[in-house]
């Protein structure tokens, strides 16, 4: 018999095996169309890392994959694959090229089907839905407080119900508080 204990036991390893990408755009009052580019961990849901851009280019994703290595503090050899749609921006032999000179291999969705790409348009969907849309975003600096004070609450708060109805650390910390029983 397998206790939920061991069940869970060797998920940890899980984290940042595999992320996935990808650009939303909203408004925002008084500044103009924004782009908002986001890597999120596949297995715990997990914002990693998440970067406003005036475009939606190549290098922008570059930054984005960068930062969120950065954030998550992966070694060469811990780098996860990244799964993304086939825009410009993420096809680009240069982002590509310096995806792999990191060590992460980029992998993409298959022509129109996004639905491959589910957790990271799930995400581009709640974000809007439950953050953009039922809040005002009059000025540049407000708008800023609100991206990282949204982004937070997603990982501490947001209940996801593939991670047992907890937010996205709430489950990391679940896992890594599990106790062999043996």
């Amino acid at each position: 018999m397998i206790s939920a204990a061991n069940e869970f036991k060797d998920k940890t390893n899980f984290v940042h095996q595999m992320w996935q990408t990808d650009f939303t755009y909203f408004e925002i009052i008084g500044w103009g169309w924004y782009y908002l580019s986001t890597v999120i961990d596949d297995f715990s849901r997990y914002i990693v890392h998440w970067e406003l851009c005036e475009t939606m280019k190549a290098e922008d994703v570059q930054r984005t994959i960068d930062r969120a290595v950065k954030k998550a503090g992966l070694r060469k050899e811990q780098m996860p694959k990244l799964l993304s749609d086939n825009g410009s921006c993420y096809t680009a032999r240069e982002t590509i090229t310096f995806a792999a000179a990191l060590g992460i291999v980029s992998k993409f969705t298959p022509a129109r089907s996004p639905q491959s790409n589910g957790m990271a348009e799930a995400l581009v969907k709640t974000f809007k839905r439950d953050y953009v849309f039922c809040n005002d975003r009059p000025y540049a600096e407000t708008a800023m407080e609100q991206l990282s004070g949204w982004f937070e609450d997603y990982n501490e708060n947001a209940p996801h119900k593939a991670l047992r109805m907890l937010s996205p650390r709430e489950f990391i910390r679940s896992l890594q508080d599990v106790e062999c029983p043996v």
